[in-house]
């Protein structure tokens, strides 16, 4: 598989198509990249991969801190 400069961002399966909060990832180097799909040019946040994986598993199994 080729590999693209550009990041290749997908919307959050959760988000609905009539553009309202939404979300969406795109893979960087060595992290996971997450942006406002409204606002695509406005700031992204970078996250390590274990980070991700363990927020997305406590999204997922309601877990949260706090």
């Amino acid at each position: 598989m080729r590999q693209s400069s550009e990041p290749q961002w997908r919307k959050s399966s959760r988000s609905s198509h009539e553009g309202g909060n939404c979300v969406e990832v795109a893979e960087l180097s060595g992290k996971i990249g997450v942006r406002d799909s409204k606002n695509p040019s406005t700031h992204m946040h970078a996250f390590e991969r274990t980070a991700f994986r363990a927020f997305l598993h406590a999204v997922r199994t309601g877990r949260r801190h706090g």
